[in-house]
């Protein structure tokens, strides 16, 4: 096992026991056995699946029974109970993950890689809901959403009179469905890699790739509490070049679900990518830092650092390994 694929386990293996320590009663409780009776375990188990506290402020929920009810009755919300088409609609049921290097979103993070100096990562783009059949919960979308999602990612060297190096450029057609507890998506992404101008002219050796993919993706995302989001996606290309078929993503992210007003709250994220074309190694990305938020609907703008530690991030290079540390400003749709 190589170092780096070693390095992804136990990122993956630690980013779960922490999401476990956040509610540990679960797969434990004391008691006079030392072992969790069927009761704690599915009070536990409810916790974790329909968010910890009620939404009516009573506490935790005491059985899945409860939790049920409580489910029933965010379902009664009458948005949700009489669904509406809406054409263009806010907000995104499905949100990007906070630590995907190659999600649509505005994206500036000024990075200093290790070894070979600084480097601008920019993406120029977003995520936007087409056609709704649903409503809100608690002011979040929820339902049935047809989306179009796109965006150049563009990396300049720094040191070399900001020179384009590279540019991914991706369009996907994302088709979700969700509620306030889980969601799923569906859909279609194209991406293609190109070489700098510059770069190729200051390197003429350097062999050009037609790195492309057109990809077929499934992602399930669940929030266990408040807070909290846990996701994963696997993606086939059913046409490709250079690149393999299969990619997976998995991570966790913390962060604020409605208004945060002008101070802002703390978010942090952590995500692993892994494709086949690198023998099912690739990278993680670790996030930290304060993000803004103007309601349950709208987008998210944050600030903070960021280190990137795996295969190179603009598929250009894909095979190439590299490690940065960098400050970068976020915005989501």
């Amino acid at each position: 096992m190589t170092p780096m694929r070693r390095f992804l386990r136990t990122a993956l293996l630690v980013s779960l026991a922490a999401f476990a320590a956040q509610r540990p009663a679960w797969a434990y409780r004391a008691g006079s056995t030392g072992v969790a009776s069927s009761a704690e375990m599915q009070s536990g188990l409810a916790d974790i699946l329909f968010l910890g506290p009620d939404r009516e402020g009573q506490g935790s929920y005491q059985n899945f029974e409860q939790a049920n009810e409580s489910l029933r009755r965010s379902r009664a919300n009458p948005q949700w109970r009489n669904p509406q088409w809406i054409l263009m609609p806010k907000g995104l049921i499905y949100r990007p993950y906070l630590a995907s290097a190659k999600e649509s979103r505005f994206r500036s993070v000024w990075n200093n890689e290790q070894g070979e100096g600084n480097i601008w990562d920019i993406t120029l783009g977003g995520q936007v809901g087409l056609l709704r059949y649903g409503g809100e919960h608690n002011g979040r979308p929820v339902g049935w959403q047809l989306g179009i999602e796109g965006a150049g990612l563009v990396r300049l060297d720094q040191d070399e009179n900001n020179d384009v190096m590279a540019s991914d450029f991706r369009f996907g057609i994302p088709v979700t469905w969700g509620n306030a507890f889980y969601q799923v998506k569906f859909g279609y992404y194209h991406l293609s890699s190109h070489l700098g101008d510059e770069f190729l002219l200051k390197n003429p050796g350097f062999p050009r790739l037609n790195f492309s993919r057109d990809v077929l993706l499934l992602g399930i995302s669940l929030s266990p509490r408040e807070l909290w989001r846990v996701y994963g996606e696997a993606g086939y290309a059913f046409y490709s070049d250079i690149s393999e078929s299969w990619e997976f993503q998995f991570g966790i992210d913390y962060a604020p679900n409605g208004a945060t007003g002008p101070r802002g709250k703390p978010f942090a994220a952590i995500n692993g990518h892994l494709r086949e074309e690198v023998d099912f190694g690739g990278n993680v990305v670790l996030q930290a830092g304060w993000a803004w938020r103007g309601s349950a609907s709208s987008g998210m703008l944050r600030t903070g650092v960021e280190y990137y530690n795996g295969k190179n991030d603009q598929f250009s290079f894909f095979n190439d390994s590299e490690q940065k540390v960098g400050f970068g400003i976020w915005y989501d749709y």
